[in-house]
């Protein structure tokens, strides 16, 4: 509640200065009966009701938090990356409404560091001694935690393309959307996805965001969807010898269309479990898949655009596992927090604001709203964006809706001031 708040990791800010607030974080962090598995599971306790009727979209992937070392000072932390720095791994799993895209919640997740380099290869090690195991393991746990969801749609992206999973993870109301890693062996056509037989889709304008190394630019995208049946890795023949030999799914590719002779052209193969039988289904499989961006916005809030959580002292791996856990729960609340100043959330003020809180943002509404119609709340009371509208204000946002958005900054600014402002609203009978 504090992160969130104050969008901060910093145990001295969480606790306003107060030492005893500040011994009892650092009790809590180091107190063996709090287990980073019991946080993890406690990420699910929103979006096991919010989910209810509900297609959800679970978007798995996985964020390396770089905490900085020395030769002398290693925090107790594994190698992360290609092994030049030292930090804890989070993989999460983010629900989103696949009809509103507003976001829901985390589902389930893991959070660790490594213990050492594994010297047998890849491949001749099973699956339960792997990493990959993360991307069976977190969707499994998720499906009691949505058990009340109408419809569950898992997302991730190529990393996450393992053979067990298609074989594991697919049942009634449960599916699988991932781009292909590689160009798999399938049983259809010339014997690999390049060459699947594919029916045309049409083609669409879409803006694709930016990402490190590339710039937003509008693309043309062509689509071609059909099923195909991909074929057991031949690694897997003794190791997985349990395994179906075929698994049939359908394939939705997309392309880009006269791309920019300086730009990396867009090709996509998303294979998936759903049933994608005319060229609606195939670009709204392509519009799921999109949805994908929502959990790298997540990793940015809870390092550099939010919590700055890579700026933590705290001396031990365990309680940075910890903190990292905590403040993936505090980097989702203010996402959702973010998303509802659209207004299109249907979340209430209380999944972020204590009784006392939304009192004090009863008392400051009259003084950030205007005069004229334009400069006034419009959205429903005690609902998450009515309070959001008064952060943002709050924050230096001018609250025209011609204006561009709030975003993450703007309410971390509105967030620090209404937190000064709520302290000394409590204190008025003092």
């Amino acid at each position: 509640s504090r992160m969130g708040a104050r969008e901060s990791i910093c145990l001295r800010r969480l606790a306003g200065g107060r030492r005893g607030g500040i011994v009892g974080f650092s009790r809590f962090l180091a107190n063996p009966r709090v287990t980073v598995d019991a946080l993890v599971e406690g990420w699910g306790a929103e979006i096991a009701e919010s989910c209810a009727g509900r297609h959800v979209l679970a978007i798995q992937d996985t964020s390396e938090i770089n905490f900085a070392t020395t030769k002398e000072r290693d925090r107790g932390l594994g190698e992360i990356g290609k092994g030049v720095g030292r930090g804890v791994l989070l993989h999460a799993m983010l629900g989103q409404d696949a009809e509103t895209g507003g976001i829901l919640g985390l589902a389930s997740g893991r959070v660790w560091t490594r213990t050492g380099r594994v010297t047998t290869p890849h491949k001749k090690r099973p699956l339960s001694e792997k990493e990959t195991e993360r991307w069976l393991t977190t969707p499994e746990a998720a499906k009691a935690v949505l058990r009340r969801a109408a419809l569950v749609t898992e997302i991730s992206d190529r990393e996450s393309d393992i053979y067990e999973k298609w074989a594991h993870l697919p049942e009634a109301g449960f599916h699988i959307l991932t781009r292909a890693n590689k160009d798999r062996s399938i049983k259809e056509g010339g014997g690999n996805l390049s060459t699947a037989p594919l029916r045309p889709a049409g083609t669409a304008a879409i803006e694709l965001r930016a990402r490190p190394g590339r710039p937003a630019r509008t693309v043309q995208l062509a689509a071609r969807f059909g099923r195909v049946t991909l074929k057991r890795p031949s690694h897997l023949a003794k190791q997985g010898a349990a395994l179906a030999k075929m698994i049939e799914v359908s394939m939705v590719e997309v392309s880009e269309v006269d791309a920019p002779v300086d730009a990396e052209p867009i090709l996509w193969r998303l294979l998936t479990t759903h049933a994608v039988e005319d060229a609606a289904m195939a670009w709204r499989v392509v519009g799921w898949y999109r949805q994908r961006w929502t959990i790298e916005q997540f990793f940015r809030t809870l390092k550099q655009q939010g919590l700055q959580l890579e700026d933590s002292q705290l001396e031990s791996a365990e309680r940075l596992i910890k903190l990292t856990a905590i403040a993936a729960r505090a980097a989702c609340t203010i996402m959702q927090l973010v998303q509802a100043r659209d207004g299109q959330s249907a979340q209430q003020a209380e999944i972020v604001f204590s009784p006392a809180e939304i009192e004090t943002l009863h008392a400051l509404l009259p003084e950030v709203e205007g005069k004229t119609a334009l400069q006034k709340n419009p959205h429903p009371p005690n609902s998450l964006a009515w309070a959001g509208w008064i952060i943002a204000k709050l924050g230096g946002w001018d609250g025209y809706p011609k204006s561009k958005p709030p975003g993450p900054i703007t309410f971390r600014h509105g967030l620090e001031y209404f937190r000064s402002i709520a302290y000394g609203w409590n204190l008025r009978d003092v």
